[in-house]
């Protein structure tokens, strides 16, 4: 197997050659390259040909931002950013992210991480990750600028959401805020049903991801809220680093936001969201699992069919996911009703929800 061929571009020249020996350190990996700015990175870049490229957002010269969306433009590349881990350095990874990135490793303590060895582990993960993504679905001409209009409600779905109780819960990983942004903003604003959405994001990213995509929607999308009753037409984001439930309290569902141990090393995790919607008696459930690496979200969607055989599941097409691997477990089982590409997933939940 050839190794993946990296190019390291950060300001400083102390992480350039700690990011450099983590990700020599793994027998897949070969970094071929560093360089000190953006402009630098360009210029390395087409001399070079790398496999994928690092990107510190922070930099002189031309900035992080500015030379993913070069990159973009002249030869799209898979391309990961490392961000700090402020709310300013938070809504600065989501435009990267909207822009083109595949992912993004957060510095543990600021633009110059001593301890960047602690998160080793995820930087060779993410890096041998980003190699084998999808770049075509995020490339120019692929770009999401103007968010698509609201798809209206049929007859029937307006006949039926009186008296139809309806939860939708909706799965997604590596490439998630473009997916969801196509998905969350061609629902229209009476919806009529409350989404659940667990995004593999930390602390930090998922209020600003909900935020920004609440902009852009029609419906109301929040991070959830421990203990909050959810409503119709409104979208709820795990908040990062806790597990999501839903929990019956009365008449209504609520948010149940945890702590609990990492499932399957993921906290928050698609199965546990999924899985506690197996427990919900009376209503009509609707999986979604979107782009993203591993197979979170398989085994609750088992879960919830043994359950409730009537649950409709829907899977991305792997034309349109960055990373096929979450769709593609969900699709293995046999039990996916429905694979649709991305800009298509809307329409799929909006006709599940007429029966």
């Amino acid at each position: 197997m050839n190794r993946i061929k990296v190019l390291v571009v950060d300001d400083s020249a102390f992480m350039r050659k700690m990011i450099s020996d983590i990700l020599n350190s793994d027998p897949f990996i070969e970094v071929i390259g560093t360089a000190r700015n953006g402009k630098d990175g360009i210029d390395k870049m087409e001399k070079l040909s790398p496999d994928v490229i690092t990107l510190d957002i922070e930099m002189p010269i031309m900035d992080g931002l500015t030379a993913l969306k070069n990159i973009m433009d002249r030869n799209p590349l898979p391309v990961v950013m490392l961000s700090s881990l402020t709310q300013e350095g938070a809504e600065t990874t989501l435009k990267a992210l909207q822009f083109g990135a595949v992912d993004f490793i957060q510095k543990p303590s600021g633009p110059i991480s001593l301890d960047i060895e602690k998160i080793k582990e995820s930087i060779v993960r993410k890096v041998r990750e980003a190699a084998s993504a999808n770049i075509a679905s995020m490339s120019k001409g692929n770009e999401l600028t103007e968010p698509p209009s609201p798809l209206p409600l049929t007859v029937q779905t307006k006949a039926n959401k009186e008296n139809r109780k309806t939860i939708v819960a909706i799965g997604v990983s590596t490439g998630g805020p473009r997916a969801l942004q196509q998905v969350l903003t061609q629902l229209p604003a009476d919806f009529p049903a409350p989404l659940v959405i667990v995004q593999h994001m930390p602390p930090k990213f998922t209020k600003s991801l909900a935020e920004r995509l609440d902009k852009l929607s029609a419906i109301t999308i929040k991070e959830a809220e421990h203990g909050e009753l959810l409503q119709k037409g409104t979208a709820y984001i795990a908040p990062g680093d806790f597990h999501m439930k839903v929990k019956k309290i009365g008449m209504s569902l609520a948010a149940n936001i945890t702590k609990d141990q990492p499932i399957r090393g993921h906290r928050p995790s698609v199965d546990a969201l999924f899985e506690s919607i197996s427990t919900l008696h009376g209503y009509k459930k609707i999986l979604v699992v979107l782009t993203g690496m591993g197979s979170d979200g398989t085994h609750g969607m088992q879960v919830v069919k043994q359950e409730d055989p009537g649950t409709i599941a829907i899977a991305e097409a792997s034309e349109t996911s960055v990373v096929f691997g979450m769709p593609k477990s969900a699709i293995q089982t046999g039990l996916v009703n429905q694979v649709s590409p991305i800009q298509d997933i809307s329409q799929s939940i909006l006709k599940a929800m007429e029966n």
